[in-house]
């Protein structure tokens, strides 16, 4: 009867054991790459800075064709930066979904098709 006992012990405490892994460490797993992800594309795109900057003229030319270009390529840049942000954020976001997805249809497959 013990070992009956144990056995069951074992069996929930993996059962419990694989969602935690499923769906706790694949989550901090999967969000720290996201946040190392957008920080090595903030070095090539550098949003805060470019909006921090937006109304300064490009290279140091103080002219009114200098503020006027650096304003439009400014804004230009941030406006890609955002929509990178986005599709990546999207990108990530439907990943994650379906990788929360997966044990929940699984288990649904099983049940209707047994």
């Amino acid at each position: 009867m013990a070992t009956a006992a144990y056995l069951a012990e074992r069996f929930w405490y993996r059962i419990a054991d694989f969602f935690r892994h499923w769906y706790v460490t694949a989550s901090r797993a999967h969000f720290s790459n996201m946040i190392d992800r957008f920080e090595r594309i903030d070095r090539f795109v550098a949003l805060r800075v470019t909006a921090r900057f937006i109304f300064q003229p490009l290279y140091g030319d103080y002219s009114v064709i200098g503020y006027v270009l650096g304003f439009i390529f400014r804004s230009i840049r941030l406006i890609l930066g955002i929509i990178i942000y986005a599709v990546l954020a999207a990108i990530y976001l439907a990943l994650y979904l379906v990788w929360i997805a997966v044990p929940p249809y699984l288990i649904f497959r099983a049940v209707i098709f047994s």
